[in-house]
């Protein structure tokens, strides 16, 4: 029997690493949430293990004639409550252990907003600024084609992530359907509207992460039209987000990509900036409305809220104690490390874990999926009720896990998640 450690101990992860390695970090947060559960052994030892683990070799002839080869992965780290969701990235930085990071994290994830989902991930090794359109959809369709046994509308359905969207998604369903001889857009979601794919999809992720900031703030008595934000990151995620918290009344002193950061103490015209980056390349440089910083800055500036929206390891042990913000939400996976959670939480600061910020992306694509099976499609209102009532429900449940066990949102949330992941798994009974 795992056994809970004082609570002082296990609530703030006191004997935590500071560590870069995604599946370490989020090892270390399971660790703390199982023993203060007292989670057996037997299931502990199940949880904390990917289900199956693909490793592909994809042949692409490239234009020019030549044939180069990446590497695939994808990871099931658990369906016990379903079948496995996850998303696709095409990064150079995609990895094993990352892609086990982060089909876990979509395990938690799914339980915490109640979706009848497990968890998976999956990417390719490779720089997508370097390959024409052609050349990525021809990687797209051959990583289709090796995980075409894997893949499928109830084991395992794929999404967009990092350099992926729709129009690979599309890829993928045509593939896919050619493979097995039918028409099938169930396969993935965050498809192009006129395959199959849901209205509010574009938005959920950063409107989720504003439902939940909104709800954090009502609970430490912060008043948005009296309050700045930094958001790091620039994307789909980050730039919808600083979007709705502006509409929200927050003051949005700060946006980034990667090519740098830009503050402005009045305030940044958030409309204004998205049409700037998507006539600029998509890229923010030249930001004409801001006064140029490092992304580094940007996370410790004083600001009411935080959000960092764009990839792992952002605040750290190094950086964390220079932290000001009161709140930070975070849209991007695993952007604090489990050492730097502990300096966070010794200052006071509130931190709505990436499990439950960014749940509104997956929630919306379980909405797709549905739509998909029984043919009917919902108006974009109806999609944002329906994710906007189940971001609320899932604060208040880590939330009023937090005050039970008296410890971070962050530890609540893995402990809600593994309770509920524990149940289904014991259910269907022992291995």
């Amino acid at each position: 029997m795992i056994t809970a450690e004082s609570k002082e101990k296990t609530s703030t992860g006191a004997v935590s690493k500071d560590t870069n390695n995604p599946y370490e970090s989020m090892i270390q947060r399971f660790d703390v949430a199982a023993k203060i559960i007292g989670l057996d052994d037997d299931t502990y030892n199940v949880l904390k293990t990917p289900h199956r683990q693909y490793l592909v070799s994809l042949p692409v002839k490239m234009d020019d004639g030549k044939v180069k080869v990446f590497e695939g992965y994808r990871i099931v780290h658990n369906a016990s409550r379903g079948p496995s969701k996850g998303g696709i990235r095409y990064s150079l930085e995609v990895n094993l252990d990352e892609v086990k990071a982060l089909a876990a994290w979509m395990t938690w994830k799914c339980a915490i907003a109640d979706i009848p989902y497990g968890g998976a991930k999956g990417g390719i090794t490779v720089d997508p600024s370097k390959l024409s359109e052609g050349e990525l959809e021809r990687l797209t369709r051959a990583y289709t084609a090796a995980m075409s046994d894997v893949f499928g509308v109830d084991k395992d359905i794929p999404a967009p992530d990092v350099a992926t969207g729709p129009r690979e998604m599309a890829w993928i369903v045509d593939e896919y359907s050619k493979i097995k001889g039918a028409f099938t857009p169930g396969v993935v979601t965050g498809k192009p509207l006129h395959l199959g794919g849901s209205e509010g999809r574009v938005e959920a992720t950063g409107r989720g992460v504003n439902t939940a900031a909104l709800e954090a703030m009502k609970k430490i008595n912060m008043d948005p039209r009296k309050s700045t934000a930094a958001v790091q990151g620039f994307g789909n995620v980050g730039s919808i987000t600083a979007k709705y918290m502006e509409e929200a009344g927050i003051r949005i002193v700060a946006i980034s990509d990667h090519s740098g950061a830009w503050y402005n103490e009045k305030g940044i015209n958030i409309k204004e900036a998205i049409q700037y980056r998507n006539l600029n390349g998509g890229i923010l440089a030249g930001f004409p409305n801001g006064t140029l910083i490092s992304n580094e800055e940007l996370l410790t500036l004083d600001v009411n809220i935080l959000a960092p929206c764009a990839l792992e390891n952002q605040i750290r042990r190094a950086n964390a104690n220079d932290i000001k913000a009161q709140l930070i939400v975070e849209g991007a996976n695993g952007p604090t490390t489990a050492g730097a959670d502990e300096i966070l939480l010794q200052k006071g600061i509130v931190v709505i874990p990436d499990i439950l910020a960014n749940g509104g992306g997956v929630t919306v694509s379980y909405f797709e999926w549905t739509q998909n099976r029984f043919g009917y499609y919902y108006a974009e209102d109806e999609i944002h009720k329906r994710a906007d009532r189940s971001m609320t429900k899932a604060f208040e449940n880590v939330w009023a896990t937090a005050q039970k066990h008296k410890v971070s949102l962050r530890i609540a949330a893995y402990i809600f998640a593994l309770e509920k992941v524990t149940i289904a798994l014991k259910s269907r009974g022992n291995y």
